[in-house]
């Protein structure tokens, strides 16, 4: 009998574990097989091809941060007991900026909302204060990006903002969405936002200016740099884009699920969705 209660003690008093995906769609290794040849052709003529995403958002003020930090014994740093968001300070919305080629990252730090617009914009920053130095000779703009969020392949705003880019650049811009499911392969999770992570563990977040200079501290031995700067823009919620502003976006979409891989080149007039985005 004692045998038995141990073996139900074994198995009983666990807690969850995140390990289902879901189901997994058929054309994921082939969807990534095209984005990695995208990739490595636009390497090769060496055009600019950056990964994109939106870190996970963080209270500002004087919260707990994961992990340990050297401190003397005993002088533990003092936080908050609860994580309630302070309305003076708010929230930090990252958006990141890789650059594949370069070993190079992007941050722009939102205070308002993670729309499809602030992306967009901090696409654009990274181009103006960065890109277009390093790429004089660029004629398209390559960017991979998770299939949700702010940046997925169904928020139609995300395609209208691009389209207003594209036309201010003069440069096509190529996208290619990762498979449902397989965020965590998205590039810019390993090898930015994770080194990010480790450089403000244990750190409070308590101002946006600390946030910005604990990102732009953030290197490894592999040479990455990391550039940062806050956006205080904003950006509403619940703009809607119309079929007739859909219309007016100059769109081609690849054979190959043209859901996740379309290029948006520039008009030769404004389109009409300029006027709401």
């Amino acid at each position: 009998m004692r045998s038995s209660n141990r073996r139900a003690g074994a198995a009983g008093g666990q807690a969850n574990r995140k390990s289902k995906e879901g189901d997994s769609h058929p054309d994921r290794d082939a969807q990534f097989a095209y984005i990695n040849t995208q990739v490595a052709v636009a390497l090769a003529e060496q055009q600019p091809a950056i990964s994109v995403d939106t870190k996970k958002k963080e209270l500002v003020g004087d919260f707990r941060n994961n992990g340990r930090e050297y401190r003397p014994q005993g002088d533990p740093e003092e936080v908050r007991v609860h994580d309630f968001l302070i309305k003076e300070l708010g929230r930090a919305i990252p958006y990141g900026v890789y650059d594949l080629a370069a070993n190079s990252g992007w941050v722009s730090v939102g205070v308002d909302h993670d729309t499809a617009a602030f992306a967009v914009n901090s696409i654009r920053q990274w181009w103006l204060k960065v890109g277009r130095a390093r790429y004089p000779d660029a004629t398209r703009l390559l960017i991979t990006a998770d299939g949700g969020g702010s940046n997925g392949s169904r928020v139609r705003l995300w395609k209208c903002e691009l389209q207003k880019l594209a036309n201010e650049l003069g440069i096509d811009i190529v996208v290619s969405h990762l498979p449902p499911g397989t965020s965590k392969w998205n590039k810019i999770e390993h090898r930015l936002f994770s080194f990010i992570s480790q450089n403000w563990r244990a750190k409070p977040l308590v101002s946006y200016r600390v946030i910005i200079e604990l990102i732009s501290a953030t290197t490894t031995k592999t040479g990455l740099t990391v550039r940062c700067e806050l956006d205080t823009g904003q950006y509403p919620s619940g703009i809607v884009v119309s079929d007739q502003d859909m219309a007016a976006i100059n769109i081609k979409r690849a054979e190959f699920h043209g859901e996740w891989n379309y290029t948006i080149s520039p008009n030769t007039y404004p389109p009409n969705c300029a006027l709401i985005c």
